[in-house]
């Protein structure tokens, strides 16, 4: 009955909107017909951070962090993304793909913004009304959006998308990810011109631009490296030395972290402006387990890689609830002294219990949580969320320069640019803490002698292994970096196979397994109960299932897929 209601309605409106001067007498002439240029941008830029973030529910943003840091092995849940089980119909998928194709117009009444179609408005309007500046940012925000959306779905609609107004297409095609990435080269290229363009302009961006503040300089910087991010992306099915060395020679690219493009979240709650992950911290019951297997690596537990180099990042990333001597609230499924969490496709009889007030929650780093520097429950007033969603940053250039140098397309030694990735890392970790911090004293880790014997202990490590023992040790590394944000991850793993991930049908590898006894110094561990029973019922996603509200009305999608066979068309 609900949805002949809805469509009875839709086709009012379009009969309604073919007769000349009907229900005239509801026009507001105060009200403009088009949003000016500056308030699309905004729209624009922050329904992309909430399309590829983490979820709140509370501001209706959906993200693919929240199903993919699943699926990279960092985060836990309860939900389908465990056992890689996310279709067509989970919320976080339809949200970010209707956040992303969608207008913030066409939500009225919702806080959910949208992307490509407030972008397609913008360079349409922008380009009518000579405002270049603009036209330029927009279509490099599209180039971008779009090649994260091919590397994550393989398939979507590009060439017809958002073409309703202008073309009258309702009904877009879904076009071929190998057919699309060539055309998000010649996008960026035509947003350099644009913002380089002497043209005049009767309106540049300002605040209204919250990546940049409108500083051309700045987004010619992030298409030259979106360019080589891209070019690395498909560098196992065509050659891309000359582009590479040609974007390398112009040195125009993220040189420094105020270059990084990242979504600077604030500290307010009324509007709420925090990073969405922070909800976790104010939100009625807490989802979000932090993976013990991401754990035991940074604990160096992980007989394969940095076993025994216990990462210093440890307190920035997560927060223990519950002191070591302490019982939890609930039979727990792992322990290891304070941190408490779930393993992914956990099958434990205490895999459900709640553990509100004693679970490991996410810590400073990826979603301005709290430091590590006591143990006690958390909630909204301990931490301010003021975090960044950082979608590619100096830390990740350098890496991926380590990446290329090490598959030979750059002149130069991986290793020096690995030691160039983590010294950024670790800096791009106290440039959070600047921003999100709201306890006193937290120690820098930039110079830190903890810093520097962990780095020297990789290099060593790295020094020794073979050449696939290496780049696993580059794309571990620029893993760990990169927590909180996990589109990109999933990306670099179909593209790499590394990190090497948890594997539930392999025995060894069950969670506990990799626990020590106490360690020298550090009195607290405790051990681990015999390893957790887990299972594994599907295969890994070789792309993510399209939304499957798009496929029931648009009658130009193609029929769902199975997403552990339909690799993008980058995958060797």
């Amino acid at each position: 009955m609900k949805r002949s209601i809805y469509i009875f309605l839709g086709m009012l409106v379009v009969l309604t909107a073919c007769t000349k001067g009907f229900l005239d007498i509801n026009k507001d002439p105060n009200y403009a017909s088009k949003t000016a240029e500056n308030r699309l941008l905004t729209a624009s830029e922050q329904g992309l951070s909430y399309a590829l973030g983490f979820t709140n529910d509370n501001r209706g943003a959906r993200g693919l962090t929240e199903v993919l840091s699943v699926y990279m092995h960092q985060v836990c849940v309860r939900e389908s993304q465990d056992q890689y089980g996310a279709d067509g119909n989970e919320i976080n998928i339809t949200g970010a793909w209707t956040g992303m194709y969608s207008s913030a117009a066409a939500q009225v009444g919702s806080d959910v913004l949208g992307t490509l179609q407030n972008v397609e408005d913008l360079i349409t309007q922008g380009t009518a009304n000579g405002n270049l500046v603009y036209v330029g940012i927009a279509k490099i925000i599209k180039a971008y959006a779009i090649g994260e959306f091919v590397d994550a779905y393989a398939d979507v609609p590009f060439s017809e998308a958002n073409k309703f107004l202008s073309g009258g297409i309702r009904y877009p095609k879904y076009d071929k990810g190998a057919d699309i990435y060539p055309k998000l080269f010649a996008l960026l290229d035509e947003g350099i011109a644009n913002l380089n363009a002497t043209a005049p302009n009767t309106l540049t961006p300002a605040g209204d631009d919250l990546f940049y503040g409108g500083d051309p300089v700045k987004w010619i910087k992030l298409a030259n490296t979106i360019k080589l991010k891209m070019y690395n992306q498909v560098r196992l099915v065509q050659n891309v030395t000359p582009q590479v060395l040609q974007i390398m020679a112009h040195d125009t690219l993220i040189s420094v972290i105020d270059d990084s493009f990242m979504f600077l979240y604030g500290r307010g709650s009324t509007p709420d402006d925090r990073n969405p992950g922070f909800s976790e911290y104010y939100a009625g019951q807490k989802t979000h387990y932090q993976s013990p297997w991401f754990y035991e690596i940074l604990r160096g537990y992980n007989p394969r890689i940095f076993t025994g180099n216990k990462d210093p990042r440890i307190p920035y990333y997560f927060y223990n609830q519950l002191p070591f001597n302490k019982k939890a609230q609930n039979p727990t499924d792992y322990r290891d002294s304070s941190f408490v969490s779930i393993p992914f496709g956990s099958v434990s009889v205490n895999r459900d219990f709640s553990q509100d007030q004693s679970m490991t929650v996410f810590g400073l780093y990826p979603v301005g949580g709290r430091y590590q520097s006591d143990i006690s429950p958390v909630d909204g007033t301990v931490a301010t969320g003021a975090a960044p969603f950082r979608m590619l940053t100096y830390a990740d250039r350098l890496y991926i320069e380590a990446e290329l140098t090490f598959a030979g397309i750059l002149p130069g030694d991986p290793r020096a640019k690995l030691l160039a990735a983590m010294n950024e890392s670790f800096n791009q970790v106290d440039f959070v803490v600047s921003l999100a911090a709201k306890q006193r004293g937290i120690p820098l880790l930039v110079g830190n002698s903890n810093v520097n014997n962990y780095i020297t202990k990789v290099l060593a490590e790295y020094d020794e292994k073979p050449a696939a023992g290496k780049l696993e040790i580059i794309m571990t590394q620029k893993w760990i970096s990169s927590f909180g944000s996990s589109v990109d991850q999933y990306t670099d793993y179909r593209r790499t196979g590394y990190p090497v991930l948890f594997d539930p049908n392999n025995a060894t590898q069950a969670p506990g397994g990799f626990l020590q006894p106490p360690l020298k110094g550090d009195p607290t561990i405790k051990g681990n109960q015999a390893p957790i029973p887990v299972q594994l019922g599907r295969g890994f996603p070789l792309s993510l299932p399209w939304s499957n509200l798009d496929l029931n009305v648009n009658k130009n999608a193609p029929p769902q897929k199975q997403p552990s066979s339909y690799p993008v068309f980058w995958a060797k």
